[in-house]
């Protein structure tokens, strides 16, 4: 139950605990649809990125939590971008998620060695799976942004 006695959506968290999410994905139909998924699961997406440029870009302006990353930006791969991401914007492994449309098991020796959490299917994206693969249990009140995720 929220404050004002309703009762939060199915996957939505503590409004105590809200996470700011990051988007780089080159399709705007999939950027506004995992937006207005996210938000409604009691996630805030502080920007929204098509290249690894302007994520870089935004990553420093914004600071997000967590940012979820397209493997398959059109002509710039999604590993790469969270390289970038990493080493220019200084975001920490624990906060960058892989995402796509493709099978885990098609990059799986490239997600185990790029600097993020871990991979989400764009099928099984949602708050409760991105709290999951970050380890931060829903409404932990010591957990707050800009901390170590799992700690």
């Amino acid at each position: 139950m929220t404050a004002s006695g309703h009762a939060q959506p199915p996957g939505a968290c503590d409004p105590g605990l809200v996470l700011r999410c990051l988007i780089v994905d080159d399709s705007p139909r999939f950027q506004q649809a995992a937006r207005a998924l996210l938000e409604r699961e009691g996630i805030t997406v502080v920007g929204m990125a098509v290249t690894g440029a302007e994520a870089v870009r935004l990553t420093r302006e914004v600071r997000p939590d967590v940012t979820l990353v397209d493997i398959d930006l059109g002509r710039q791969s999604g590993f790469e971008v969270v390289g970038r991401l990493h080493r220019e914007a200084g975001q920490e492994p624990s906060r960058l998620i892989l995402i796509s449309t493709h099978s885990e098991d098609d990059y799986a020796d490239l997600i185990a060695a790029s600097p993020v959490a871990g991979f989400l299917p764009k099928t099984a994206l949602s708050a409760v799976a991105i709290r999951d693969l970050l380890r931060l249990p829903n409404g932990d009140p010591d957990w707050g942004p800009n901390e170590p995720a799992g700690e």
